[in-house]
């Protein structure tokens, strides 16, 4: 998509913003892969259901993501079937700085519909109504929220109260104030009184209007930006963003940079079922209870239990008399909490990050470009690793200080550079690749290729790889 390109008139661009960490859904998400790419509704993930939701208004979308995500984005939207400009922040800066990169790489009469990644809607068709409906609006030169009709007195979020209704623009409203979550005397008071929504981060506004509000309150934002968006480069569908102009840019919400400042918001009220899925109660509602309360995914099992929630995909989990629990269990790393004690995940993770707990940030099973490694086993001086490799994918040509490896192939075929050599490998053949020696793992095959590596040495940490050449543009 190019800037100097002319929207059609009702034509909206979905934007999906991609950046969140994922801690509040500890530890089945965490900063390496956060909850947006985590298969949490019926095998698919929070984004890929973001991205077929915008396909009901455009196949074409804009995502704003982090470079460490870009694989986990490209696939997220191939299996949507959307097709993609994915915008890639070298650091984390916020919502105001992610929308406005997006609408700097868009037609400036374009209207853009801001979406968070994290969000559950299950009814598609009547969001995309609700959203059409604000498309007057948008025109007209009005900053569209959209409110969602609270359904009961929620403490986790913001609230948008409503004022009086906009001629000319369809349904919209004034924004008459936002309101910071409240406490829960509070959140009664605005539920009783009505004409108060959740806010939930979902925005439409022509690319014109979103960069004339960003110039007059975020000026400093809004140059930054265009800064990272003049030397951003191409590569696919993928833009690199301007690395030093970016990262000297201010981190701020888009609510506080400039939603609360601009007379133009307005706001459109969405009564369907929604969910910004920000907590482990809020996952376990996804799950139908069952006659005791209790909810379960995967392999949990309850006796004489109530009001248990239980995520358990790798193993039997029994509950024994519980009331109001969470628990949730992965292959390295479970947490059992009080439902009432859900949103102090958050902090949880903190403390074991200040600990030097690696599981607060890694999986032990792990995402690549050319496909997955789990971390099976390790001791003293050794490692054991299953690697998946796509069918064509290959690694980096790389070689190692401290470590040895021995690959043994368990299903498909190898071809291994190691040192001078080509060889092809099948199944139960292996390889030594001593230390120091240069190699390379493809897969030449049409079937995923799986094999077992045990490492051994001084020193295993993944940052011993030095990257001779690479396909998918890491550091070398």
């Amino acid at each position: 998509m190019h800037s100097t390109e002319r929207a059609a008139p009702d034509n909206i661009i979905p934007v999906v913003m991609c950046g969140g960490s994922g801690t509040r859904l500890w530890p089945l998400s965490r900063k390496a892969l956060p909850k947006q790419f985590v298969p949490l509704v019926h095998g698919k993930s929070l984004l890929q259901l973001t991205l077929e939701r915008g396909a009901q208004l455009n196949s074409h979308q804009i995502i704003v993501a982090a470079e460490d995500h870009r694989f986990l984005v490209h696939e997220c939207a191939a299996a949507a079937g959307v097709q993609s400009t994915i915008l890639l922040e070298p650091v984390a800066r916020n919502t105001a700085a992610a929308m406005a990169v997006a609408a700097l790489n868009a037609p400036p009469d374009a209207l853009l519909l801001f979406l968070p990644a994290d969000h559950h809607i299950p009814d598609a068709q009547a969001f995309a109504a609700t959203i059409r409906a604000g498309i007057s609006a948008a025109r007209a030169g009005s900053i569209v929220t959209f409110g969602v009709q609270p359904s009961f007195p929620s403490t986790a979020y913001g609230y948008i109260q409503q004022g009086a209704t906009l001629t000319g623009q369809g349904a919209a409203h004034a924004v008459q104030c936002f309101i910071e979550k409240p406490n829960a005397a509070r959140a009664q008071e605005l539920l009783l009184v009505g004409g108060h929504f959740w806010n939930a981060g979902i925005f439409l506004i022509q690319a014109s209007t979103l960069l004339a509000a960003l110039q007059t309150y975020a000026g400093d934002i809004l140059a930054s930006c265009r800064q990272a968006v003049s030397v951003q480069t191409a590569d696919g569908n993928f833009r690199r963003l301007g690395a030093d102009a970016f990262a000297a840019c201010r981190s701020d919400s888009i609510d506080y940079a400039v939603m609360e400042k601009a007379p133009n918001v307005a706001v459109l009220p969405f009564a369907a079922a929604w969910s910004d899925v920000g907590s482990w109660n809020a996952v376990a509602e996804l799950t139908t209870p069952d006659a005791d309360g209790n909810r379960i995914h995967g392999q949990g099992h309850t006796v004489n239990a109530t009001h248990t929630f239980i995520h358990a995909a790798h193993r039997p989990v029994v509950a024994l008399g519980t009331h109001n629990l969470l628990i949730v269990d992965t292959v390295d790393a479970v947490l059992v909490a009080d439902a009432a004690h859900a949103e102090q995940v958050k902090t949880v993770v903190a403390l074991l990050e200040a600990a030097g707990v690696p599981q607060a940030q890694h999986h032990r099973h792990v995402a690549r470009p050319w496909g997955t490694y789990d971390s099976v086993d390790s001791g003293e001086r050794f490692q054991v690793k299953r690697i998946v490799v796509k069918p064509g994918a290959t690694l980096s040509l790389q070689m190692h200080h401290h470590r040895a490896e021995h690959w043994v192939v368990v299903s498909g075929t190898a071809e291994v550079t190691n040192g001078d050599k080509v060889i092809l490998l099948s199944e139960n053949q292996s390889t030594y690749i001593p230390l120091g020696q240069v190699h390379r793992l493809r897969n030449p095959g049409k079937v995923p290729l799986e094999i077992i590596e045990v490492q051994s040495g001084s020193y295993l940490g993944e940052d011993d790889i030095v990257r001779l050449e690479d396909t998918y543009g890491r550091v070398i």
